[in-house]
């Protein structure tokens, strides 16, 4: 834990990370509430958008993962990159990308399965945070130690590379390029070398060898990132545009290679990588404009307060019941509004309850860093 004021950063990075860590503190489950308890079509749509495609496909809750190791990227260029200015040498400054990737990956495990001993067959290794420490210690590698020109020679190999391994493999008994979750390469790798059980049993979205493609999503926020600190010939809202021409042309590739490579969260082909990537440009584009550009801010601190401290309320969950506390303050609010809004209620309380907590960590300037 650390009680200093936060690395001073880009305004737009702390709300858009703050905005997609909202979706995964509860904004989903406002929606799924919304749906149970009125089935109006607009709710149905939504909580649809806010669930998971189960295979091939894509939907606005298959970018909520993606962005967050994005945003990790952009904010390279001012984190490590700071640190390149300074002359720090390489080899101190990989050994912490290797220790906070290595942190990410034992918080994963304890996220995954808590903190009581288990039998190893029932430990899930893979993680959300895991493939989040993986990909950018990797990612940040390559930033460190490779020049601009390399960085992208990494991006283009990285992505053609996986593409060419799954359509020329499979697991064994399935025919080359198969992509089903019984048949694809990358899930029949994560059964053979991981140790523990898999999320799907024979398969798991976070597995190792998917996370591959994953460094690029970290390479393309270091690309962002980087253009948005050392391009100095550009104005600000050139540089805004400049970031949404190349989501919609990131759009338009992953969109085009998804005939080929379907875009597939579940083993982060690299189609989805672009796609996603895609979206993540535009909305970065959107909020770089609005708060750092225009200087509309004030309606960001709800979202920053979250950004701002994105780990400690991700973990939180395993250690508070913050359902039980919300429900124990807005309980008579929940039967104010009826038995079918009930749950809708408790869930905005939810919500409420944890911004408090982060909004009084915020004013002891107490942030949760890896």
């Amino acid at each position: 834990m650390s009680t200093s004021t936060p690395t001073q950063r880009l305004y737009s990075l702390d709300a858009l990370r703050g905005f997609d860590m909202f979706w995964i503190m509860g904004g989903e489950d406002v929606f799924h509430e919304l749906m149970e308890a009125s089935h109006h079509p607009a709710a149905v749509w939504m909580a649809t958008q806010l669930s998971h495609v189960a295979w091939n496909g894509f939907r606005f809750y298959d970018l909520i993962f993606p962005l967050f190791l994005f945003i990790s990227g952009v904010s390279t260029p001012y984190s490590v990159g700071r640190e390149i200015d300074k002359g720090i040498e390489n080899r101190k400054i990989a050994l912490r990308i290797i220790k906070r990737g290595l942190i990410l990956v034992l918080l994963g495990i304890i996220y995954n399965n808590g903190l009581q001993i288990k039998e190893l067959s029932q430990i899930r290794f893979p993680s959300v945070l895991g493939r989040i420490g993986l990909a950018y210690m990797f990612a940040c590698m390559i930033y460190v130690y490779a020049s601009h020109r390399f960085q992208y020679v990494w991006f283009v190999s990285i992505l053609v590379g996986y593409w060419l391994i799954m359509k020329f493999n499979a697991a064994p008994g399935f025919v080359a390029g198969d992509l089903t979750i019984q048949g694809n390469f990358a899930s029949w790798v994560d059964r053979m070398v991981l140790p523990g059980r898999l999320h799907l049993v024979i398969h798991d979205p976070e597995g190792l060898f998917s996370t591959l493609p994953a460094i690029c999503t970290g390479l393309l926020g270091i690309f962002a990132g980087n253009y948005l600190k050392n391009n100095s010939t550009k104005t600000p809202t050139q540089k805004a545009a400049t970031l949404a021409i190349g989501g919609l042309l990131c759009l338009i590739v992953g969109g085009a290679w998804g005939l080929f490579f379907p875009i597939n969260k579940n083993l982060w082909t690299s189609s989805f990588m672009l796609y996603a990537g895609g979206c993540s440009l535009l909305l970065l584009a959107i909020f770089y404009f609005i708060i750092d550009v225009l200087q509309y801010q004030r309606w960001a601190f709800f979202f920053t307060i979250i950004g701002l401290n994105s780990i400690l309320i991700y973990l939180s969950v395993k250690f508070i019941d913050w359902y039980y506390t919300a429900e124990g303050l807005f309980r008579w609010l929940g039967q104010l509004f009826g038995e079918a809004y009930y749950g809708v209620i408790i869930t905005i309380a939810v919500i409420a309850v944890k911004w408090a907590f982060l909004r009084a960590m915020y004013h002891y300037k107490i942030f949760l860093r890896v």
